[in-house]
C-alpha cells in the first residue's frame, strides 16, 4: 500500500502551518537603517528602591536606563553623581582596554599568538561594572571582560603572557589565548564553553551567603548564551535561594554569525527573561559607561542586602568580528558599526567631561598616546618571554602541574618515567627552572 503523503493532514479551511526563520534586517551590501531601534529618552527611566519586588518595575526590563544624554549632560534619576576623578579614571580605563586590544589583535596578525577577542565599542559594559562593584566581588567572566581586569590593576604583561603562552604565562600555557584566570583580583578562569560561567557564579554566590560573607558575585554572557540551558539552570537556582549574583547580559546584536533573533530578540527583550523568574530585570544603555555604573550599583546594593539577584541586559554592539578567527563582512553590511544609534562608549564618556569642564580634547589625545606608549612597552617585555611558535616555553614536566590538589600515583610514576628519559636523551625541557 501507498506511504500516506505528508499533506493528507491537511484541512481543507485551514491554511498551512508556517515555520518562522529569524533573518537579520541588513547583509552584507545592504544599506543600514537603524530608525525601528527604540532609543527612549536619556532620564526618562524610573529608579524603583532596591527593596521593591521585581513584580513592581517589570517596565524595567522593556525600556532602557539611560543617564548621558545627547549633549553629554548625566540627567535623570540614575545619575549616578560620580566625582570628576573616577569619571577620569573610568575614561582611561576604557581608552587602556581598547588600546590593549588594538595591540594585541595585531599581534595576532603578525603571527605572534593563535586568537584574540577585541570588546571594541563594549568597553562601557566592564568598565562600569568593575567601577560599582566591590574590588573582592567575585567576577564570572566570558571572553569579552578583559576590561575588569585592566580596572582592577592586572598588570598587563600578565595578560600577555598569558596572551602568548610563553615562559612567563602562569597557566603553563594550559589555557587558550584570553581565558585568563586570576585568583588576585578575583577573576574566575574564562571558559571558552558558554554560559558554563553562570551556574559557577550561582554555586559562588550561596557559598558567600552560607557562610555569612559580604562579598557578592557577578557574571557575564552574551545574548545568545541565553538560549543555552546553563543560563535557565542559573536563573531557577539564584532565585530559589535568592542568590546575592549579578547576572549580565551582553546583547550586541551578534552571536559569532547569528543575529540576536536567533536566541529570542525578535519576541521580546532579553532582560525580560528575568521576570518569569520572580528576578530583577533592568535593561540598560549598554554604551553608557554611567548607566551601566548606576545599575551595576543597584543590583549590588540588591544583593548585599539579601534582596537576590539581577539580571542586567546591556543594548550594545559588537563593533568587530567575533574573534580574529572571523570575517563579520561575511554576514552583515559593513555600515552597521558606525550606524549604530547608540555611539562610541569611549566618545560619550569623553563629552561628559567636556561638557562638566574636567577634559578637553588635548588631554584625550596625550592620554591615548601615553597609553598607546604603556602598551607598546609592556608588549615588548612579555614577548621577552617568547611568542606563538618560537619552540617550546614551558618545561615538559609542568603537563602534570596545576591539574590535581594531589597527584595521583599513576601520574607521579609517568612524570617520573619522562624525567628520566629526557635526562637521559639530553634534552633540557624536561627539568624544571
Amino acid at each position: 500500500m501507498a506511504s500516506e503523503s505528508p499533506r493528507a493532514n491537511l484541512k481543507p479551511n485551514l491554511r498551512p502551518l508556517a515555520l518562522h526563520v529569524p533573518e537579520p534586517k541588513f547583509r552584507p551590501g545592504d544599506a543600514v537603517d537603524f530608525a525601528e531601534v527604540d532609543i527612549p529618552a536619556a532620564g526618562a527611566a524610573r529608579r524603583p528602591d532596591t527593596a521593591e519586588t521585581p513584580r513592581d518595575f517589570a517596565d524595567l526590563a522593556y525600556s532602557m536606563v539611560r543617564v548621558l544624554d545627547e549633549d553629554g549632560r548625566a540627567v535623570g534619576p540614575w545619575d549616578p553623581k560620580l566625582s570628576p576623578d573616577t569619571l577620569r579614571r573610568m575614561l582611561r580605563n576604557m581608552a587602556l582596554t581598547r588600546a590593549f586590544d588594538e595591540r594585541m589583535f595585531r599581534a595576532q596578525r603578525q603571527g605572534k599568538t593563535s586568537f584574540y577577542m577585541k570588546s571594541l565599542g563594549e568597553e562601557a559594559v566592564s568598565i562600569g561594572a568593575a567601577a560599582a562593584l566591590a574590588a573582592d566581588d567575585m567576577v564570572f567572566p566570558s571572553y569579552r571582560q578583559q576590561g575588569v581586569l585592566i580596572a582592577r590593576g592586572c598588570p598587563l604583561g600578565d595578560m600577555m603572557n598569558q596572551i602568548y603562552s610563553n615562559e612567563g604565562d602562569k597557566l603553563q600555557g594550559k589555557q587558550l589565548p584570553i581565558m585568563y584566570s586570576e585568583r588576585r583580583f578575583s577573576f574566575f578562569s574564562i571558559s571558552g564553553n558558554l554560559t558554563t560561567q553562570y551556574p559557577q557564579a550561582v554555586g559562588w554566590a550561596m557559598a558567600s551567603a552560607s557562610k555569612g560573607d559580604t562579598r557578592i558575585a557577578a557574571t557575564w554572557c552574551g545574548e545568545g548564551s541565553t538560549a543555552e540551558g546553563d543560563f535557565h539552570s542559573a536563573l531557577t537556582f539564584a532565585t530559589v535561594y535568592r542568590a546575592p549574583v549579578i547576572f549580565n547580559v551582553v546583547n550586541n546584536q551578534w552571536a559569532i554569525s547569528s543575529f540576536s533573533g536567533f536566541a529570542g530578540a525578535e519576541a521580546t527583550t532579553f532582560a525580560a527573561r528575568a521576570i518569569g523568574y520572580g528576578v530583577a530585570g533592568l535593561r540598560v544603555d549598554g554604551n553608557d559607561a554611567l548607566a551601566v555604573y548606576a545599575a551595576t550599583e543597584w543590583a549590588a546594593e540588591r544583593a548585599r542586602t539579601n534582596q537576590g539577584p539581577t539580571l542586567i541586559e546591556h543594548f550594545t554592539y559588537r563593533a568587530e568580528g567575533h574573534s580574529t578567527s572571523d570575517d563579520p563582512t561575511q554576514y552583515r553590511s559593513a555600515g552597521e558599526p558606525t550606524a549604530w544609534p547608540l555611539g562610541d562608549p569611549v566618545v560619550r564618556l569623553k563629552n561628559h567631561l567636556i561638557a562638566l569642564g574636567e577634559w578637553d580634547e588635548e588631554c584625550h589625545a596625550a592620554q591615548d598616546l601615553e597609553l598607546a606608549e604603556m602598551v607598546k612597552a609592556a608588549q615588548k617585555e612579555a614577548e621577552k618571554n617568547g611568542i606563538l611558535g618560537h619552540g617550546l616555553h614551558q618545561p615538559l614536566d609542568t603537563l602534570f602541574d596545576g591539574v590535581f590538589e594531589e597527584m595521583p600515583w599513576h601520574l607521579r610514576e609517568q612524570q617520573a618515567q619522562m624525567l628520566a628519559e629526557e635526562e637521559a636523551s639530553g634534552r633540557p625541557w624536561a627539568r624544571k627552572k
